[in-house]
């Protein structure tokens, strides 16, 4: 498989999706050790320095870890959920702002995975999960609290909401609904929004889940997805009229 003609970056991205595959399929398992780079390098024909990009790719995705000593070398890692929330946030956000998805999709998209969460946060949601809502409300509340931190609270408090469901699976498929998503909308309408309805409705989705009121959690994100859409139209509406 000659490949010295490619591009070096296309190289290593090749060479890194192989191996990629070659983990996901399971033809490589967990702690086993890769081959060494000049061992790579010679299978695909390529220089040691575009190997070890490949695997430097691999190893920002949390797939493989490196370990110096004798017997150290590339090892294929056991992926965690919590491991690979970045790379899902990043992509989110990309997608997002990249491929124009509008503000309305986006809104339904994210409100509509958080409502799923709420039968199964109403069931499992324990006293830590209340406490890190009602900090992020009690912050909500400062007068003298930025724009930026405000957004930052925000997040917070629906991450507990998700966690609160208690399935590794939901979080992660959330990550970029709720740190991707709710960060871009905030930019959007941060200059439109009443902070102290934002913070009825966190009240009120608090209270819900303390009472383990699934539907009553349902109904307030479902008014907090009303209001988001209000406050994204009016910008909208504002922003066209400057440009006019």
């Amino acid at each position: 498989m000659k490949k010295s003609t490619e591009n070096p970056a296309d190289l290593s991205a090749r060479i890194a999706g192989e191996i990629r595959d070659a983990i996901v399929s399971g033809r490589l398992i967990v702690d086993e050790r890769l081959p060494s780079e000049a061992e790579l390098a010679s299978q695909f024909d390529v220089s040691r320095p575009t190997v070890r990009e490949a695997l430097k790719r691999l190893a920002a995705q949390s797939l493989i870890r490196t370990q110096r000593g004798a017997t150290g070398g590339a090892f294929v890692n056991r992926l965690r959920f919590e491991d690979a929330y970045g790379q899902q946030i990043t992509t989110s956000t990309l997608l997002l702002s990249m491929n124009e998805v509008s503000f309305d999709v986006a809104c339904e998209a994210r409100f509509t995975m958080e409502r799923a969460c709420a039968p199964l946060a109403a069931e499992r949601r324990g006293p830590e999960h209340l406490a890190r809502m009602r900090a992020e409300i009690e912050r909500q509340q400062q007068p003298d609290l930025s724009d930026e931190a405000f957004c930052a609270s925000d997040v917070a408090f629906h991450r507990a909401l998700v966690d609160a469901a208690g399935n590794p699976v939901l979080s992660y498929q959330l990550a970029g609904a709720v740190e991707g998503m709710l960060p871009l909308m905030n930019m959007i309408t941060f200059t439109a929004r009443s902070r102290e309805n934002i913070l009825r409705l966190h009240g009120e989705i608090a209270e819900a889940l303390e009472r383990r009121d699934s539907g009553a959690v349902i109904e307030a994100l479902s008014a907090l997805e009303h209001y988001t859409l209000q406050l994204g139209q009016q910008v909208i509406v504002a922003r066209t009229a400057r440009q006019g």
